[in-house]
């Protein structure tokens, strides 16, 4: 599949550098929010997802996947939700453990590899839809590809699937983020990280060694002690090894957009498959120049952000 170095996306000539493409969508995007219905599902295990419907009769769904500690009212979720349902499409947007309006009611969380998660998400959504279409941003995105690789039985339903901004390679990007000037970032993430794990530690006392929040410094960190452990893996570097959708890539069969910017501060030079993407016959790997992590900031203020129309574009392609 085409390796496409040469995309069209042209940032605003005041957001010069990959940081204040992240920064900015980040803190200062406004997006009016649509009127959705809220679901509550069951999970296999005793739990329960938040899922927020946009519906307007449509045979066609998007099913939105957000990044770490986002939510599904994220001004990137509500850009991409308004993007679809223009074009005629019904999106389900949902929150992974913890993130919605209530704390879980399992001593887990979230990770990037629960694919579990997705899977209870999609097998609801198929009873209602005959096509299915998957987005997912930074974390969201690399639950989708690992979710598309992964041997499992899927839904006949699915047809394609974007992926945003998608650290592949889960051990190098950690690093890249939690290093030199990037700090700040793990620093924002590990601030709502550390407060979940004391929320979590009053409704299930002796379960989560809170002790251990005083040596959390990185993100490697919180996962060695925390992410890795408390969904069954030995550490950071076996949780990041199992759940990397960089190694689930070339099992990939239905269409699949990955569309990472070369300036982006989360992303390793391992996010970057050209190799991988060349070979298959199902993704296609965009790198532009520009456009930060989950930014891709429109030049004119009434377009929509450049991540959104390639994203209706190559779902709504004949491929």
């Amino acid at each position: 599949m085409p390796v496409i170095s040469n995309s069209q996306f042209v940032r605003p000539k005041w957001l010069f550098n990959g940081h204040l493409e992240t920064i900015y969508p980040a803190f200062f995007r406004k997006v009016i929010p649509q009127k959705a219905t809220k679901e509550k599902i069951k999970t296999s295990d005793g739990d329960f997802l938040e899922l927020d419907w946009y519906s307007q009769g449509s045979e066609r769904l998007v099913i939105v996947s957000h990044g770490l500690e986002g939510n599904s009212t994220r001004p990137y979720m509500l850009g991409m939700v308004r993007e679809f349902t223009q074009k005629g499409f019904d999106v389900l947007a949902w929150n992974y453990r913890g993130c919605g309006t209530e704390m879980n009611q399992k001593p887990i969380f979230y990770h990037s590899g629960a694919t579990y998660d997705l899977d209870t998400v999609i097998d609801h959504a198929s009873k209602k839809y005959q096509e299915i279409n998957l987005i997912g941003f930074s974390l969201g995105g690399n639950l989708t590809l690992k979710y598309l690789g992964e041997k499992r039985t899927r839904s006949k339903k699915i047809k394609k699937a974007v992926a945003i901004s998608v650290p592949v390679d889960l051990a190098k990007s950690c690093d890249k983020i939690s290093s030199g000037e990037n700090i700040i970032y793990s620093k924002r993430f590990l601030s709502t990280l550390k407060e979940k794990v004391l929320r979590k530690s009053q409704l299930f006392p002796g379960e989560l060694p809170i002790q251990n929040l005083s040596k959390v410094k990185t993100l490697r960190d919180f996962d060695d002690y925390f992410t890795g452990p408390l969904h069954g893996f030995q550490d950071a570097a076996e949780y990041y090894e199992v759940n990397s959708s960089l190694q689930f890539l070339t099992e990939i069969e239905v269409p699949t957009l990955l569309l990472n910017a070369q300036n982006d501060p989360f992303l390793s030079e391992t996010c970057f498959p050209v190799r991988i993407c060349r070979k298959s016959e199902t993704v296609h790997l965009e790198i532009p120049k520009h456009g930060g992590h989950v930014g891709f900031t429109p030049r004119h203020v009434e377009k929509s952000h450049y991540s959104e129309q390639r994203a209706v574009e190559f779902i709504a392609s004949d491929l």
